[in-house]
């Protein structure tokens, strides 16, 4: 279905990174689109630079979603917006845990609830949902993240059962590193963060996830791209540890013996 084709869209966490990215994308092919973040300020430059209609709104904020949901019909849903508490989930925070799932994965379903209906009544609509590479991969000390990730994933393809029979396409976008301020947001705002997972690195840019949510909206009308994987071409995902059986602590234990049971793994 060709962008002519539709006319309105919803993009969350829209102030920055990836978001701002789309937001500025779909506007270039004259779309309407209602940009949804916490940020104020940021928001508002972003109006001022593309045109967008700006929303002050917390994701998880039912009632101000169910309220612009009623007020717009829309043709393009983005589900955009993701925080993350990385660390072990042995060491998980109950608030962090509950932030992490509303935000990452009760916000998209509720979303999904308010917009997806109106799209299967009329026949036409465009579900793209950002994962991650988390969902489908599994490395260290982002335990509630995976799980949420992963159930965007399968929420992704019990879309396109439920609406089976419509012109309703859902596309699950899965980012590997990508290069925005997310890992200041996530690890706070030090120079260090940026040296440690973005200088020197070839990573793909907001644009770059922005001009592939493009490519899967532009495709016919008959063709659903459903799942899109990006990630950077030095990453890969995987890999294998194999530890030994640590002995039990004993009361005399040296400092450098306790070290050895971190979890880390050896060299």
């Amino acid at each position: 279905m060709p962008f002519s084709d539709y006319k309105t869209a919803l993009v969350t966490g829209a102030s920055s990174g990836i978001g701002a990215a789309v937001v500025e994308r779909l506007r270039r092919e004259n779309i309407e689109v209602h940009a949804v973040a916490r940020s104020a300020e940021a928001l508002q430059q972003l109006a001022a630079r593309t045109g967008c209609v700006a929303h002050v709104i917390d994701v998880t904020d039912r009632q101000a979603m169910a309220e612009l949901a009623r007020r717009v019909e829309f043709d393009i849903l983005v589900n955009n917006a993701g925080v993350d508490r990385p660390k072990k989930f042995l060491e998980a925070d109950e608030g962090d845990i509950d932030l992490i799932v509303d935000v990452n994965l009760r916000a998209v379903l509720h979303i999904c609830r308010l917009v997806v209906p109106g799209m299967v009544a009329r026949d036409r609509g465009h579900v793209i949902n950002i994962s991650s590479i988390a969902g489908a991969y599994n490395f260290g000390g982002n335990s509630s993240y995976h799980a949420t990730k992963a159930g965007v994933s399968m929420l992704s393809n019990q879309l396109r059962i439920d609406a089976f029979g419509k012109r309703v396409r859902v596309t699950e976008i899965c980012p590997g590193r990508v290069a925005t301020d997310i890992f200041n947001h996530v690890h706070g705002d030090d120079p260090s963060i940026r040296e440690r997972f973005i200088d020197g690195f070839e990573l793909p840019q907001a644009a770059d996830i922005a001009d592939a949510i493009a490519f899967a909206i532009a495709a016919p009308v008959a063709v659903n791209i459903g799942h899109m994987e990006i990630t950077p071409t030095l990453q890969v995902m995987g890999g294998l540890q194999t530890a030994k059986p640590q002995p039990s602590a004993k009361p005399d234990q040296s400092a450098a013996a306790k070290t050895d049971q971190s979890g880390e793994p050896s060299p």
